[in-house]
């Protein structure tokens, strides 16, 4: 953590100086204000209590000038380092395998992304400024206090430990409180954004009663836990001005005595009043930091958490990657999800030429996706190895392995830009023509033109404002626009209707021939076209080979070719 302030230091130390500057400009004015009362007002002396006077305004607006001066610089430098910690933290998150992602959760990395930089930001802040001022008080305080006389020094040794004790007291209780605290934070926004990202799904079952109550108990336990802290630091300030309180009566009862011995002058006795008012207010405000310091080392924590996490898929050693090819190649391949004990995948054996198509179909649950995932390295296989143009995936860079597979998922994901900026994820770069031909080979550029603002028509957030036949083909305009040498379609085109497909795979053809392709789908009419069709049941490969191979070899697609086309045709 501290790595991200090196940058910056010197701008917190400036900020420190000047804090320091502006405490000492408050610790000399109760001397001032005693040479006007003791050698001014008492003596008649008018001119002293105007000189004095007018240098106390002046030291004033300069005490003023460096207060100024501290929070500038203090905030500078936190802001910088809560900017760079924030990037860090999101800049690692992007680099969590789906396994970390999980096992964080969204609603937490969201928190710590935000929230809990937040607090970190703040505890910089008062500890740069607030901390040092306190400490000049306390320090500086005591020395200008037993400097007017030594018998003051009795009260502070009976007020500081007090204020010490309950401090540490209210450190020592509520560090745990403040980390459950923001635990309950990240369960309130895990259940704000699954409502709001299924929203529809909420109003479609009528389901908003038993959603409000799954939120109000969130919200209930943050708020209890919110209630446990306030109460907790409510009992500090109270105890702190009783504290307060009797060192005064203390103060004046020992400064009269020296003043009635005429050992003291009134002047001084106000003066050590007034520092002895510093000192206190100055620790009472240090167990105020304290609370935001408490809340930032939880914070601290959760988010060393995050920067410290090793991202489960790391980039390969191989450096020199042969020319592109697009071939792959599934090598005794078995695959068990993270945490859990039962096989998903199991000895998947399969190659596919440069320029192939490979058509995935299989049972819901029987590993078509998972499968796919392996080639991307968004999981890593348990046994076995996938290749990719000869080369297992694992000694790939990342960034390399993936620049050569255009992927489109199940789930559409659009952002809240234009259309054109959606498509444009695939190759940024691209220029207006290459963004039309990948639409319309996707089958997106009718609907899209059809619009009024064309390419440059605003996408709702999440795609609210598409169907999912039009979310389909952008993501798959996407994928088309990338310079890739692999395109995998995740029952990609289930949205579609079959004429709509059709002419897709026609432009497929035509256009991408030497894209390789891998094709899940769940329509029989989608994989018929492909050059070899894998069937997949519970895990294993039961089947391999064109239509024609797999209808007089393979039982399980037989029965599914029956029960969508031939029992259909019968109905008609």
């Amino acid at each position: 953590m501290l790595k991200f302030l090196k940058k910056y230091w010197w701008i917190g130390l400036i900020g420190s100086m000047f804090m320091v500057g502006e405490v000492l400009i408050d610790l000399i004015q109760p001397k001032m204000m005693a040479k006007i009362v003791d050698e001014g007002i008492l003596k008649g002396d008018s001119a002293l209590v105007w000189s004095v006077g007018i240098r106390m305004i002046l030291i004033v607006m300069l005490g003023g000038s460096c207060g100024i001066l501290s929070g500038v610089f203090v905030n500078i430098c936190a802001q910088h380092y809560g900017n760079d910690l924030r990037k860090a933290c999101f800049g690692r998150i992007m680099n969590f395998s789906f396994e970390q992602t999980d096992d964080f959760t969204v609603g937490s990395l969201i928190t710590r992304t935000t929230s809990d930089v937040t607090q970190v930001q703040n505890m910089l802040a008062q500890l740069i400024r607030g901390a040092v001022r306190c400490m000049m008080f306390f320090i500086a305080g005591s020395s200008f206090l037993i400097s007017l006389n030594v018998a003051f020094s009795r009260v502070l040794m009976f007020a500081l430990p007090v204020i010490l004790i309950e401090i540490a007291f209210v450190v020592w209780k509520s560090g745990p409180l403040f980390t459950l605290l923001q635990k309950r934070l990240d369960r309130v926004n895990s259940i704000i954004g699954e409502n709001i990202a299924g929203e529809r799904v909420v109003k479609a079952f009528v389901q908003e009663e038993r959603e409000n109550e799954k939120f109000e108990t969130g919200n209930r336990e943050l708020v209890d836990t919110q209630f446990k802290v306030l109460i907790l630091l409510s009992w500090m300030r109270p105890i702190m001005n009783i504290v307060l309180n009797i060192a005064t009566v203390a103060i004046i009862y020992i400064g009269g005595m020296e003043v009635a011995a005429k050992r003291m002058e009134i002047g001084r006795l106000m003066a050590a009043i007034t520092y002895l008012s510093q000192i206190l207010n100055g620790m009472m405000m240090l167990a105020m930091i304290f609370q935001t310091i408490t809340r930032g080392v939880a914070s601290s924590k959760r988010l060393k958490e995050v920067l410290s996490s090793v991202p489960a898929i790391k980039d390969g050693a191989e450096r020199e990657i042969p020319l592109r090819g697009g071939s792959i190649e599934f090598k005794n391949v078995s695959f068990t999800y993270p945490g859990h004990h039962h096989e998903v995948l199991k000895n998947i054996n399969f190659s596919l030429g440069a320029g192939q198509t490979l058509a995935i179909i299989g049972a819901t649950g029987s590993g078509k996706s998972t499968l796919v995932s392996l080639i991307p390295r968004f999981y890593d296989v348990n046994a076995g190895s996938v290749l990719v143009d000869g080369i297992d995936v694992r000694r790939f860079p990342l960034d390399e392995l993936r620049d050569r597979i255009a992927f489109v998922l199940q789930k559409s994901e659009m952002f809240s830009s234009t259309i054109k900026q959606n498509i444009l994820i695939g190759k940024p770069d691209a220029d207006d023509e290459e963004v039309k031909r990948a639409a319309r080979a996707a089958q997106a550029d009718g609907f899209i033109t059809a619009q009024p603002e064309g390419y440059d028509t605003p996408v709702a957030e999440a795609g609210m404002s598409l169907s999912g036949g039009q979310k389909q083909r952008i993501a798959i305009s996407r994928a088309l626009i990338k310079p890739a040498e692999i395109l995998v379609l995740d029952d990609s085109t289930s949205a579609l209707d079959l004429g709509t497909e059709a002419r897709l795979f026609k432009a497929l053809g035509e256009e991408y021939s030497k894209l390789t392709r891998i094709i899940i789908a769940q329509r029989i009419a989608t994989v018929m076209r492909a050059d070899r069709i894998a069937v997949l049941e519970r895990g294993r490969i039961v089947g391999l080979g064109s239509h024609d191979e797999l209808m007089a070899s393979c039982p399980v697609y037989r029965e599914i070719y029956d029960s969508q086309l031939r029992k259909g045709s019968e109905r008609k």
